[in-house]
């Protein structure tokens, strides 16, 4: 007889912030319902440019350049992420869902710390001023799907509110782009992850079961 202790629990997805400089986890934010749905878009970035090839045919780009890429493909994700205070009721959440709003808003914006610093160089005078660099952001789906990742999309649907009209309920639509070596300099956490990532679509492509010609109808050779 299987006991409920017996049964394995779901892994969790979720996003890991991690120091850009250390590679060290600052926090983990775990989604409370894992997404029912993903969306993936995965574009290669071929070399060669747009328009007519030459020679009076129809085709586009430099012939030499047809199969060739100039890097790793970009990578898009989507999803809807779920939070739901009603489904905690063990729980006490005197601010609602503030809080697990807030870290994922948080992901997207820069901290007073970070501004009043850049302020205090314009009023030094200085001429240029360099973009506020943002912790590292990886997405996890299992353990097979580990990516750094920068969210290019935060849409917030905020469906129910408690008596002090704090969210209790609301829904998500998150965007992200994977981070690849083009994206990120030389010896960055971040670019190691990606390769790692990157390995394990290899080692997963070499498990896939190969066809026949003779399946597609060409017994006879191409």
């Amino acid at each position: 007889m299987t006991r409920y202790a017996d049964i394995p629990k779901p892994i969790r997805s979720g996003l890991v912030v991690v120091d850009p400089e250390l590679g060290i986890p600052q926090r983990v934010i775990v989604l409370q319902f894992n997404p029912d749905a993903l969306e993936r878009s995965v574009a290669p970035q071929a070399a060669g440019g747009e328009g007519d090839s030459g020679g009076g045919g129809s085709g586009s780009g430099d012939r030499n350049e047809a199969l060739r890429l100039k890097g790793p493909a970009q990578e898009t994700w989507k999803f809807t992420a779920e939070i739901d205070a009603t489904d905690q009721l063990d729980v006490a959440a005197p601010d609602g869902i503030h809080p697990e709003l807030a870290v994922l808003e948080m992901l997207v914006q820069p901290t007073i710390a970070q501004l009043l610093a850049a302020s205090k160089l314009t009023k030094k005078g200085t001429i240029e001023i360099s973009p506020i660099e943002m912790p590292l952001t990886l997405f996890t789906w299992g353990s097979k799907r580990v990516m750094p990742v920068r969210l290019t999309e935060l849409s917030v649907n905020e469906s129910a509110f408690d008596v002090n009209l704090n969210p209790i309920r609301a829904s998500l639509s998150i965007g992200m782009k994977v981070l690849t070596v083009s994206d990120l300099p030389a010896g960055h956490p971040g670019a190691a992850l990606y390769l790692a990532h990157l390995a394990q679509k290899e080692q997963l492509a070499r498990k896939a079961l190969g066809g026949s010609l003779a399946q597609l109808g060409l017994g006879r050779g191409i």
